[in-house]
């Protein structure tokens, strides 16, 4: 079905088209997931204990479904192991590495035991709350306004495109400058100015179309900025002997939460009017100031 339908007075959004973005999502976490994990597994009990684990959290009925062919996610799953066994056979160790020396099933709670870690990977799933969502809602921003103001429409898969590659730059430039200041100084200026566009979003329907185009794109660009500099602090205050369960773990979690926020905003438009839904979206944000805060970070 059409991904989004739309008047003045009716605003909805069809939920069969959203496991399609979950799915992105999950493609995504899965990739990054591997990625991580293949190349820092000590043991083969604990790359098959993580693969059903991953199965599990991934899709329930996993091992259900992959009989009866009706899992969705077989074909990206299969496409992330395949990354990641070509990172675990194409690119060497490095010279930091620590293997642990068995499988761990208790360092799933243990990581999050230190404070700076802890703080590292709570920022990151306030970013994750908000991420994804966002992303996932610019054409329904764009039609929302396109409902509100008909003289002009704006070309909403054009302005999509633009104001989510927009991203690629940010993380680019949050790269550079934490070259110079801490990527913790960074990722807080990108998290709050990302959440007051949060905040501030009711208006967006209220002003001009150059405006609201230049709201998205700021939107757009502070919303990925602090991505990899929490990769960067989340690596960084993880213990080494455990690094590959740690970040696995953290990402697990946060695209899980992508999941539940994707979910609750489109529950939410059924009960909340349309401009006041991406509000919503700041407790993320706000989560992630108050969790980094708590501890200092390198």
């Amino acid at each position: 079905g059409s991904f989004i339908s739309g008047s003045r007075s009716n605003f909805t959004v069809n939920s069969r088209s959203l496991p399609s973005s979950s799915l992105r999502s999950s493609i995504a976490g899965s990739i990054a997931t591997f990625s991580l994990f293949f190349s820092t597994i000590s043991s083969t009990e604990e790359l098959i204990f993580f693969l059903i684990i991953s199965a599990l959290i991934e899709e329930p009925y996993f091992f259900f479904k992959i009989c009866d062919g009706t899992l969705p996610t077989l074909k990206p799953s299969i496409l992330a192991v395949l990354g990641g066994g070509a990172i675990l056979i194409l690119v060497p160790d490095g010279p930091y590495r620590k293997k642990s020396s068995k499988l761990q099933l208790g360092a799933v709670i243990d990581v999050f035991k230190k404070k700076q870690f802890r703080s590292a990977a709570f920022g990151y799933f306030g970013h994750m709350w908000e991420l994804y969502t966002f992303w996932t809602f610019v054409p329904v921003l764009l039609r929302t306004y396109n409902d509100l103001n008909q003289d002009i429409p704006l070309n909403v898969s054009m302005w999509s495109f633009i104001i989510i590659a927009i991203g690629s730059v940010a993380c680019v430039s949050a790269g550079f400058l934490s070259l110079k200041w801490k990527p913790k100084k960074i990722a807080i200026i990108a998290l709050s100015i990302s959440g007051l566009c949060c905040l501030l979003s009711p208006s967006l329907f209220l002003i001009g179309k150059v405006g609201f185009l230049v709201f998205l794109l700021i939107w757009g660009f502070t919303v990925i900025m602090d991505s990899p500099l929490f990769s960067t602090l989340v690596a960084k205050n993880a213990d080494s002997e455990i690094k590959g369960t740690a970040l696995t773990i953290v990402n697990c979690i946060g695209f899980s939460l992508t999941i539940v926020s994707l979910q609750t905003l489109n529950l939410l438009s059924n009960f909340i009017q349309k401009e006041y839904i991406f509000m919503v979206l700041a407790i993320g944000p706000i989560f992630g100031l108050l969790s980094l805060r708590q501890s200092k970070l390198d």
